[in-house]
């Protein structure tokens, strides 16, 4: 089961993400800043359960005119109650990952024609060398089985970690689609401090301006 994200607004709405703990990750350029909820473990859209309010937090970086950095996190309003269909994944680190991937989402079965998934579906998809992929922050995968129109922000978890964001899509081949994923551990560093509460950030500055005179 995995998160919805859904904007509260008649004139926009925004592709499936999924949720991390209190904070959940989504891929930037697909949100548009209004009224956002997410609903957390879901598997069948048609039976949401109640949906939490979220707070963005976008990646400075971000530029709608360019790739890269298509990355954000969503702080919850009210904090997730963890059981059988809620819980968390874990963020990875800079050790090597298997390049046998699987990703999830509510897209189209069929790429170019068709309606949205109503029940949660998942793909294997096996990652090529990163340098085929475009921006340095990025993964890929080619061919026709993975993510979807409508997949968009969607994990990519990799031996039970989540290495990946759905970012994008582009012709690679004639025959192949290149599927192009945010590399998450790109960001650590910038997703650890916007999950520090402000009054430990301040602590563990000025800790580590006196480890320097010590």
């Amino acid at each position: 089961m995995m998160a919805l994200l859904v904007v509260k607004s008649p004139f926009h709405t925004v592709d499936p993400t999924w949720s991390t703990s209190v904070t959940a990750l989504q891929k930037q350029h697909v949100v548009v800043f209004c009224n956002l909820m997410v609903y957390l473990g879901v598997d069948d859209t048609r039976h949401l359960p109640g949906g939490v309010a979220v707070d963005p937090i976008p990646h400075p970086g971000f530029n709608m005119n360019k790739k890269g950095h298509d990355i954000m996190l969503l702080k919850l309003k009210t904090p997730a109650v963890l059981n059988k269909t809620v819980n968390t994944i874990a963020l990875p680190g800079n050790e090597q990952f298997s390049k046998d991937c699987m990703v999830m989402g509510w897209g189209w079965q069929d790429y170019q024609r068709g309606s949205p998934s109503n029940v949660l579906k998942e793909a294997n998809v096996t990652l090529i060398d990163s340098e085929n992929c475009g921006p340095a922050d990025t993964l890929c995968n080619e061919g026709k089985t993975g993510p979807s129109q409508g997949d968009s922000g969607g994990p990519l978890v990799c031996g039970g970690v989540a290495q990946g964001i759905v970012s994008f899509y582009k012709n690679h081949t004639n025959a192949d689609l290149l599927t192009v994923y945010t590399h998450i551990s790109h960001f650590f560093a910038w997703i650890h401090d916007n999950m520090i509460p402000p009054t430990q950030q301040r602590y563990e500055t000025w800790k580590g301006k006196l480890d320097k005179l010590i």
